[in-house]
C-alpha cells in the first residue's frame, strides 16, 4: 500500500533526528490503530513503539528523521479507516539513538 507523497528514507550523516510521544485520543482502539501505525513506521524507517493505554488512548514514541517523524505524525492524526482521530497530544523528546526497530507493546 503507498500512501499519498510518501517520503524517502534517506537516512544520510546530516539528517536532523526527532523524538516525540503522541498520545491519541478518539476511537483509536478496536480499529487496527497499533498495527496500522506500526505498518508506516516500518515502512518509512522510523523507531519506536506503539501500545493500548487503559483509558482507550493510544500512546506512539517514534524515532527518525526529521521530516519523516513530521509525516509521521501529520498522518496519524487521521488515523487508519475506521477510526477517529479526536485529539493528539504531542511531547517532544530528545532522540535516543538506542531503539532498533519499530514495535507494538502489549
Amino acid at each position: 500500500m503507498r500512501y499519498r507523497n510518501e517520503p524517502s528514507m534517506d537516512d544520510g550523516p546530516n539528517v536532523q533526528k526527532k523524538a516525540t510521544r503522541l498520545r491519541i485520543f478518539g476511537r483509536v482502539q478496536g480499529v487496527g490503530f497499533r498495527y496500522w501505525t506500526s505498518h508506516i513506521a516500518e515502512r518509512w524507517g522510523i523507531v519506536g513503539w506503539v501500545r493500548n493505554e487503559r483509558d482507550g488512548s493510544v500512546t506512539v514514541e517514534c524515532e527518525g528523521p526529521e521530516e519523516l517523524v513530521d509525516r509521521f505524525i501529520q498522518l496519524v492524526r487521521q488515523g487508519p479507516p475506521g477510526s477517529r482521530v479526536d485529539h493528539v497530544e504531542i511531547t517532544p523528546l530528545a532522540p535516543k539513538g538506542t531503539y532498533r526497530r519499530f514495535s507494538i507493546e502489549f
